[in-house]
């Protein structure tokens, strides 16, 4: 068998013929030409930076020298999974106020430390931007928070008080933001091994369907050994109204159904005129004022605090009617060195029955 092969012959392909004129140009040229324009480009970055350094600059100067006209045209809120809207927007209210660049960084350091203090985030971020380009002289606010990832805290821990002799068991939990208003609800006991012992449970939010002052209420079973200095026992069950608290101001609604007894059989007889069961309806008032450097160990300034209370709001021949105010006043004035100083600090009060008979009628417990 005859076996044929066919040769085929592939066609040698022309190389193209390059002009001398057109000829590239060397490794080395293209390394110079590359270096003029990387440092072309390094040129313009940098003046790019310092034309903008000096835009930032020309913006503080003119904060500083005048007033920059500026209104917030939008507010926008980010990050919020659980807290309402609503808490937010009543907290950075201010912000919408601001009528120049002044006034807003101002706002917003304010509604910063506001949002800090409901104690609900992890942190807070309040961003200025500009405002659309149709509308010159406005800016959008951007506030951007983190919530707090674990709501539930407690501590417990042993306190003693030298100076009276005692010492306690005193525990407390706390559930913040559970509504998303940020609301907190908490309970919390003491125990004391001599004198006194109290269980109490409460809740507060601070912004509430539009109110303008917290709200806050609390139960509490209170008990108090006063056996080595009056002797007599008191426990107490009571519910407490916070009905105003504004900057250093606070109104507070106090019902308390309380029972004294004395087992020792040795008490005075204003003691003993005041056995048995009483109902303590009450209406509080503190004004506070605090101008030290620190509230744990001032080196200067002042703190101011007067309590004024009425008792006897109800017509029950069973309710307790008096009258009391109290006075205290601390001072802190500075050393000179070391951060010294010396602390002063004074407290009064008075408290004396009121209504019919009140002359011949004894000052209720405090």
């Amino acid at each position: 068998m005859v076996v044929s092969v066919e040769e085929q012959r592939n066609p040698i392909s022309e190389l193209p013929i390059v002009d001398e004129g057109d000829e590239e140009p060397s490794n080395g040229e293209d390394d110079e030409d590359f270096e003029e324009e990387e440092e072309e480009e390094n040129l313009t970055g940098e003046s790019r930076m310092r034309s903008e350094r000096a835009k930032m600059e020309n913006l503080f100067n003119r904060i500083s020298r005048e007033r920059v006209p500026l209104r917030v045209h939008d507010l926008l809120i980010k990050g919020n999974i659980k807290t309402k809207d609503s808490l937010i927007e009543a907290e950075v209210e201010g912000l919408k106020n601001a009528t120049s660049m002044q006034e807003l960084l101002q706002a917003a350091t304010i509604a910063n430390d506001r949002l800090h203090r409901l104690e609900i985030f992890d942190s807070v971020n309040i961003t200025l931007d500009s405002g659309p380009p149709e509308l010159p002289g406005t800016a959008n606010v951007i506030v951007e928070v983190v919530e707090t990832k674990n709501p539930l805290t407690g501590d417990i821990g042993i306190f003693s008080k030298p100076e009276a002799g005692s010492s306690s068991l005193e525990g407390s939990l706390k559930l913040k933001n559970f509504f998303g208003y940020g609301d907190l609800w908490d309970g919390s006991f003491a125990y004391g091994w001599d004198q006194t012992s109290e269980v109490s449970a409460g809740v507060s939010f601070p912004r509430f369907k539009g109110l303008v002052t917290p709200m806050l209420a609390r139960v509490s079973l209170l008990s108090q050994d006063w056996l080595k200095f009056s002797s007599y026992k008191e426990r107490s069950l009571g519910l407490s109204l916070g009905l105003i608290s504004y900057r250093n101001h606070d109104l507070a609604y106090n019902l308390h159904w309380r029972t004294l007894t004395d087992p020792s059989q040795m008490s005075s007889r204003s003691i003993r005129r005041q056995l048995g069961h009483g109902l303590l309806s009450s209406l509080k008032y503190t004004f506070k004022i605090d101008r030290r450097n620190s509230p744990l160990r001032p080196t200067q300034g002042y703190a101011f605090a007067s309590t004024t209370q009425i008792g006897g709001l109800v017509p029950d021949y069973r309710s307790l009617r008096f009258f009391r105010q109290e006075f205290d006043l601390r001072y802190a004035f500075p050393l000179g060195f070391y951060h010294a100083a010396l602390n002063f600090g004074v407290s009064g009060g008075v408290i004396f029955p009121w209504g019919s008979g009140f002359l011949n009628t004894p000052s209720s417990l405090p």
